[in-house]
């Protein structure tokens, strides 16, 4: 979970750490937001589940809002 943490905070301070935030504040990130359980994320991640960390993706690209994001991402070349 360090690991992950670790990582969140190189991209968010890295030179694109501007654009994930406006990413992540935007409608499409806050509407995804209050769809997922951040518990299982985090369940998933601490425990190393890569088959529930796949389902959690998936579940997150099966919206909308999920895809919109996932384009954003795409652009910014993450």
């Amino acid at each position: 979970m360090q690991d992950l943490e670790k990582l969140g905070r190189s991209l968010f301070d890295g030179p694109r750490g501007g654009e994930l935030r406006k990413i992540a504040s935007s409608a499409e990130g806050r509407a995804l937001e209050q769809k997922l359980d951040s518990e299982q994320v985090a369940e998933a991640v601490r425990s190393g589940d890569a088959a529930r960390m796949k389902a959690l993706l998936q579940s997150v690209l099966s919206t909308e809002e999920g895809r919109a994001l996932a384009e954003k991402l795409s652009k910014l070349g993450l």
